[in-house]
């Protein structure tokens, strides 16, 4: 155990490499979600939980190591899954899975094992405290009322996340083409039943596309040529020369015209501090509203190097690759069938990503499974048997020439479940405790 000192050194640093800021000196806005409560810290922190695996603060035996290496998310936590159309906007099939590859690389599974386990606690106590008035609700309401999942719920959650992970990766060994499954169907009663629909229902083949899609909610579709909705805060408009500047260089990634760009801000918690652009791409001339469907929105985002890498980059050579490219070659193998925009470019000489922002999708935070009218234990139970199982197919994917990775995995990771309980259960109490240092820092000088 670390002693107080020697833990606020290394929360220090670590922040600092990831953010270029000492929270104990200037205070930036990442860092200020981050103080909210532990789970937004847990978010934001990803490069102090990869100097924790570094460092061996995080105890979990040998035995977990010895699989082989596959593609993991890096950022695998519960609010980077949810529903979404395969192959990006051109698609209309809603599923769920992961929704977040900023992170990805080559490396050991068990690190999106713990950080998603470790979010399901935190998930389910940032709603008892929202609850209780010990963390901030911002828009979030959560009465007195509410069933708000327990700690012995989350606990549960974790072992039917791990079991169904398990379980997935037994069923492609036996079967290596379950690999290529996907979720989405879920039987009436399930958590993510009405999320399904409400996706659905935003798709471009969906009755609520020209009112609640990704497009409608950001595009003024009355004005001709179309263009972004004014958002001050969000979206910045930029001069005529830059613009131009931009749309010269992103123009050989789209797949029509460009329309509009603007500048957006405040996206994200651990990459709140990256550069990034919105690209309204669609036909120059607009006729009928059917039109609208060969329209979409394109996001460009500087990207990062993937967290693990300040500390595991040797694992892989393909961990070398820029992390935009990086980032694109995992996605594309890890996604049964990816978003057909996605791409790299170099801008500034910096690695940026190119995505869209799909019509239909719903991102799913804390408050959506684990709060609930009358069973919250079990929603956020089924939420965690779903994420067990769509980790499983992404991590199967990263090596389709075997299934060394899911026999070895199935057949090991039963003997180890409360080892590595009991390790997510410390490491989340430990977040807790880092979570407070940095609200200490932020009210310090906020009040200062």
């Amino acid at each position: 155990m670390q002693d107080t000192s020697s833990r606020a050194a290394l929360i220090r640093q670590a922040l600092i490499d990831t953010d270029h800021s000492d929270p104990t000196i200037q205070v930036i806005g990442k860092h200020r979600k981050m103080a909210e409560n532990p789970f937004r810290f847990l978010r934001g922190s990803a490069g102090l939980f990869y100097a924790d695996f570094k460092q061996q603060h995080i105890q979990l035996p040998d035995a977990l190591f010895t699989w082989p290496l596959t593609m993991v998310i890096g950022d695998c936590h519960l609010a980077n899954f949810g529903l979404f159309t395969e192959d990006g906007s051109s698609g209309d099939r809603v599923k769920f899975g992961p929704n977040d590859f900023d992170d990805a690389c080559i490396g050991h599974a068990v690190w999106d094992l713990v950080r998603l386990s470790v979010s399901l606690i935190l998930a389910a106590d940032y709603c008892r405290g929202v609850q209780q008035g010990i963390y901030p609700a911002d828009e979030l309401v959560i009465t007195r009322k509410d069933h708000v999942t327990s700690e012995a719920g989350a606990l549960a959650a974790v072992r039917a996340f791990l079991l169904a992970y398990q379980q997935q990766l037994a069923t492609i060994a036996r079967d290596p083409e379950q690999r290529f499954a996907v979720l989405d169907h879920f039987e009436k009663g399930h958590v993510l039943r009405p999320l399904l629909k409400k996706t659905i229902k935003r798709s471009v083949i969906g009755e609520q596309f020209l009112q609640k899609s990704t497009l409608a909610k950001n595009v003024d579709l009355q004005q001709r040529p179309l263009r972004f909705i004014d958002k001050p805060g969000r979206f910045e408009r930029l001069s005529d020369d830059e613009t131009a500047k931009l749309a010269d260089a992103f123009a050989p990634y789209m797949s029509d015209c460009i329309l509009d760009i603007v500048a957006r801000h405040g996206a994200g918690t651990g990459s709140l501090n990256m550069q990034r652009y919105y690209v309204l791409v669609g036909p120059a001339q607009i006729q009928h509203s059917d039109d609208f469907a060969l329209c979409h929105l394109v996001e460009i985002k500087q990207q990062r190097d993937a967290a693990p890498l300040a500390f595991f980059r040797e694992l892989s050579p393909m961990n070398r690759l820029n992390a935009a490219h990086l980032t694109v070659d995992c996605q594309r193998q890890m996604l049964r069938r990816p978003d057909l925009v996605l791409d790299e470019l170099i801008y500034n000489e910096q690695p940026f990503l190119v995505r869209s922002l799909h019509h239909a999708s719903v991102d799913i935070g804390p408050e959506d499974v684990c709060v609930h009218a009358e069973d919250a234990d079990l929603s956020l139970f089924q939420y965690a048997q779903a994420c067990g199982r769509a980790l499983a197919l992404v991590h199967s994917r990263g090596d389709r020439r075997s299934t060394r990775f899911e026999q070895q995995v199935s057949q090991s990771l039963h003997q180890h479940l409360s080892e590595l309980e009991t390790a997510c259960q410390h490491y989340a109490q430990q977040v807790i405790n880092d979570y407070v240092w940095l609200k200490s820092h932020v009210e310090r000088h906020t009040n200062g």
